[in-house]
């Protein structure tokens, strides 16, 4: 392992060789990326030790659960009650991602919903979390390019 921060070479190409065959066996994996069972086995066990690799509920697409709606949700919080404002978000369940920003907003909001009826009882529960100040939502049209790493994958494989 070269990379103390996370993913070298080696790890990509185990990782792309995944991407093609999800539920090849470590023998398979293997023999795809040429290097040996024992070798794929350990960097396989500490890419998970490490927490390096999602889970396998952020492979779900919420569609398949119903909420095909997608809107970015940017919020003002009280500065006081930034970690307890993050904290009530995480309790709406259709709140998917948080990310801390700069600029007009403090967070950034990905949510998900059935509809709009259900978006805006969704934004309406984000708005009534204490030290919300102001929120400003914008519904998704499209996904014109999915959430991707293949292609930086691709490039720290090619760097080994």
């Amino acid at each position: 392992m070269n990379d103390p921060h996370g993913l070298d070479a080696l790890d990509s190409r185990i990782l792309l060789a995944l991407d093609e065959e999800p539920n090849a066996s470590v023998l398979r994996l293997a023999q795809m990326v040429g290097v040996s069972r024992n070798t794929v086995h350990a960097r396989m066990q500490r890419m998970s030790r490490q927490a390096l690799l999602l889970g396998f509920t952020q492979r779900v697409p919420p569609s398949a659960l119903g909420y095909g709606l997608v809107a970015f949700v940017s919020l003002a919080i009280a500065q006081a009650a930034s970690t307890d404002a993050v904290r009530s978000m995480q309790g709406i369940p259709e709140v998917v991602e948080i990310h801390k920003t700069t600029g007009d907003a403090d967070f950034l909001v990905k949510v998900v919903a059935r509809d709009t009826s259900d978006l805006n009882r969704v934004t309406q529960a984000m708005v009534a979390v204490p030290g919300v100040v102001r929120s400003s939502t914008a519904v998704s049209l499209e996904e014109t390019m999915p959430y991707r790493t293949r292609a930086l994958l691709e490039r720290r494989a090619s760097e080994g």
